[in-house]
């Protein structure tokens, strides 16, 4: 009896080991895209290039608050470098994240605070946003955002 119900739980890992293998909860991929957006929005906030490239994905596209579509992640990381992104605060609320198989959406409010030397630096900054991110293999990117500023 002991020798079968061996056998057929190798039978079951040869047969299934994707659905015998470590699958995250719903509550641990929660708190990854939770900590995947913190992630995020210190790095941007820091203006970390070498932490966005991990994050961001090579096509990662964005509809800015400027109302224009950055095309990819170099046309980010130039925004950056050229000092249109520079942050004094960055604060974002998330307010819901769905899970559809390896896609997450992530949706909220967040307040940004330019830093005075910034090119049009103004008072703080209230928006809504969308992130986008998708699983690859077993990491997460970053593969759209759109982020849109709250008229006052």
């Amino acid at each position: 009896m002991e020798r079968l119900l061996i056998f057929q739980l190798l039978l079951l890992l040869i047969v299934c080991p994707q659905s015998i293998a470590a699958q995250e909860t719903p509550a641990a991929k929660e708190q990854t895209i939770r900590s995947l957006e913190d992630q995020e929005r210190n790095a941007v906030l820091k203006e970390d290039i070498t932490a966005l490239e991990r994050i961001w994905s090579e096509q990662f596209i964005v509809n800015n608050p400027q109302n224009e579509i950055s095309a990819d992640r170099n046309a980010v990381f130039d925004a950056i470098k050229r000092g249109l992104i520079r942050y004094a605060e960055f604060e974002r609320r998330i307010e819901a994240i769905r899970f559809y198989e390896d896609i997450a959406i992530v949706m909220g409010s967040e307040k940004v605070v330019r830093k005075s030397d910034a090119a049009n630096s103004s008072p703080a900054i209230n928006r809504r946003f969308t992130n986008i991110w998708k699983k690859s293999g077993a990491v997460w990117v970053m593969i759209a955002r759109h982020a849109n500023v709250i008229p006052k």
